[in-house]
């Protein structure tokens, strides 16, 4: 961190009376923001260092106190100041869902709540689930982040460019297929909702006891994507049987939804997020210098795979077998 970044941190810190304290970095993401626990006297707070423009708190703060205002277990923001991308929030402790679960954790309890998060969350107004003036997960948005791939994952494979033409027909396909997913239900959606984002706090009552971290780029959208996120997690998979499970209890809990349109669009946006994983973390390597990141490729390579098997995908799935053979996955 450059000099001028650490006086602008001390300087924050000394205004809001926590100057001075000691301070624990906390683990890092696949973002540009820090995050440091500052403890005293029995009292626990974090730092998030956001530094602009890469980053932007004023996202954090809004969809932050509109989780908290829907009820549920978002960090409360304490300090924030938006021009240098420096905020105080709540602690929620350590126990992210990965942690307990490492530790022996019960799995299909851990699944059942953060699952009946996003009940709760779906069956909101629109009106209610959604903070006026939030952006839509329109087909512009869901094509850019499809064109990770082509624009990081297959020149780092390939060795070269991506041909315009290879490009164009691989927006094409997304074209193609996008339909359905706008025909499902709309809500909000936190666009990372997954075990490392997740935290067990059993001291609250009902879905309170799931904290929900990294929502700043939440989008309206439809429902199946959060669902895809945790069922489907790039770093780390649950046991099929229990995915077949809490797929049934969401339909349980919406009984109106159409199963076969519903599944197409949980396979659809599977594979774009899939996509789209493996070229951020084909970049998080090149660019960031976090080859960390690769080691889940082979997995997500094996969710897209499964999720290109969905007849809904079929244009998707032919440019795939034309232009990504084996020895390229």
């Amino acid at each position: 961190m450059n000099p001028s970044r650490t006086l602008l941190i001390d300087t924050f810190l000394k205004k809001s009376g926590w100057g001075g304290i000691r301070r624990l970095p906390l683990a890092t993401d696949a973002s540009f923001r820090r995050y440091e626990r500052l403890q005293r006297s029995g009292e626990s707070i974090i730092l998030m260092d956001a530094p602009p423009p890469n980053e932007d708190t004023r996202a954090y703060i809004a969809i932050a106190r509109h989780l908290r205002q829907l009820g549920l277990s978002a960090p409360e923001v304490i300090l924030a100041d938006e021009k240098d991308g420096l905020l105080l929030i709540e602690d929620l402790g350590n126990d992210t869902y990965s942690r307990v679960l490492a530790g022996g954790g019960d799995e299909r309890a851990l699944y059942t709540l953060a699952l009946d998060v996003l009940i709760e969350l779906h069956k909101m107004p629109l009106r209610t689930a959604v903070p006026p003036g939030l952006s839509r997960y329109d087909n512009t948005r869901l094509l850019q982040e499809t064109l990770l791939f082509t624009d990081w994952y297959l020149p780092a494979v390939t060795g070269n460019k991506t041909p315009d033409d290879t490009r164009q027909t691989y927006s094409e396909a997304w074209l193609d297929v996008l339909g359905p997913v706008h025909a499902q239900p709309q809500t909000l959606v936190l666009r990372d909702y997954h075990r490392d984002n997740l935290l067990y706090l059993p001291d609250r009552d009902g879905v309170k006891a799931c904290g929900i971290l990294d929502f700043q780029d939440a989008v309206s959208g439809p429902i199946a994507y959060d669902v895809v996120s945790l069922l489907e997690d790039a770093r780390r998979g649950i046991d099929d049987g229990l995915a077949t499970d809490l797929l049934e209890r969401y339909f349980a809990a919406f009984a109106e939804l159409d199963r076969d349109d519903f599944r197409a669009a949980y396979a659809i946006l599977g594979a774009q997020r899939h996509a789209k994983v493996i070229g951020i973390f084909t970049r998080l390597d090149q660019r960031d210098g976090k080859p960390a990141y690769l080691e889940h490729l082979p997995r997500v390579w094996t969710l897209l795979e499964k999720s290109l098997e969905h007849p809904a995908l079929a244009p998707v799935a032919d440019w795939f077998n034309l232009h990504v053979p084996p020895s390229l996955r």
